[in-house]
């Protein structure tokens, strides 16, 4: 693959909610070392390895974020780092990204997230291969579905014969998705770069101008970009986009994904005592079973309890039931 004519985007703005109080907004989801031992975002740009040079990655991410991510990831020229004015979901950061890479050109932009885990990295880049071959050939805006391991309801679908979108579903229409063959939506899009301006154009005009405003040799402007994302919608890039577009292609991936999405990501990647207690840090567990116990800082004592998080960090502290783990965004609107 001609690394000059592929252009790869991380997507880094998140707020850190989900995995409270081990992430914060000043140290988000990304930044954790706590699942394969780098970092999240350090993964995912090592992943990309051998498809794309370091000079063609480019990364957006909130303003507060940028001297953090250039330091995690100082092979990145600084000028590819660009830190979002204020949050406008994934609609604005991906069109953000198509002028932030280009710079006028038409390469193949590949957007990726900078959160998730990729247990066969090598398996990930042949597939990632096909699509940037795929979306070379074709006017089409190129997804990667993820074969499902088992009928979740925290992913988006993708159905393989009407290439066709569907949001989170309940417990039972999960089940029929992945019984008819629908694929997890993991947020992975590729394309050239006018393929993309022409799906703004048409289904979200009012993001348009941010997959022209230019980078490489011509730096963004803080001030300009600013004055820009003052007036733009927020809205993710499935809705703005993908539930719009005809011209979706998708390609399968099967390289063991994982959005590692909640807490409950520890029960998968990490080992369990005799009663399926998670232990990470000074933490004693008497006659409790299938919790999840972090020690940031003070020890934690568990004491005939089930299914809990306990999270203790130097400045706060968790008690969740399992199953609230997706209701975790409500502690913050309070």
């Amino acid at each position: 693959m001609s690394t000059s004519t592929f252009k790869a985007v991380i997507l880094a703005g998140g707020s850190g909610e989900r995995f409270w109080p081990l992430s914060t907004p000043e140290r988000p989801k990304q930044f954790l070392r706590v699942f394969g031992g780098a970092s999240l975002i350090r993964q995912a740009v090592s992943r990309l390895d051998g498809l794309v040079s370091p000079r063609d990655v480019f990364v957006v991410t909130t303003k507060s974020l940028v001297a953090a991510t250039r330091k995690e990831l100082p092979e990145v020229p600084k000028g590819n780092i660009v830190g979002e004015p204020m949050r406008r979901d994934t609609g604005a950061a991906v069109a953000l990204g198509v002028g932030l890479a280009t710079g006028g050109g038409d390469p193949v932009v590949g957007f990726f997230s900078s959160d998730q885990m990729v247990a066969k990295p090598k398996e990930f880049r042949k597939v990632v291969k096909k699509a940037v071959a795929l979306a070379r050939r074709r006017d089409a805006i190129v997804t990667i579905g993820i074969k499902p391991d088992y009928p979740a309801t925290c992913f988006g679908y993708i159905s393989l014969k009407t290439r066709a979108f569907v949001e989170k579903p309940d417990a039972e229409k999960a089940k029929k998705y992945v019984k008819a063959g629908y694929l997890w939506n993991a947020g992975m899009f590729i394309a050239r770069a006018s393929v993309f301006r022409g799906a703004f154009a048409a289904h979200a005009p009012a993001l348009e101008c941010l997959a022209n405003i230019g980078g490489g040799a011509r730096p963004i402007a803080p001030a300009k970009l600013a004055r820009v994302y003052a007036a733009l919608p927020k809205i993710s890039f499935d809705y703005a986009v993908m539930e719009k577009a005809k011209n979706v292609e998708v390609v399968p991936g099967d390289f063991g994904w994982d959005d590692v999405g909640s807490f409950a990501a520890f029960d998968k990647y990490f080992p369990h005592d005799s009663r399926g207690n998670v232990r990470e840090g000074p933490c004693t567990v008497v006659e409790a079973e299938g919790n999840i116990c972090v020690a940031r800082s003070a020890r934690i004592s568990l004491l005939g309890v089930k299914n809990l998080v306990v999270v203790t960090t130097p400045d706060a502290v968790l008690v969740a039931d399992k199953s609230r783990l997706t209701d975790m965004k409500k502690l913050f609107k309070r």
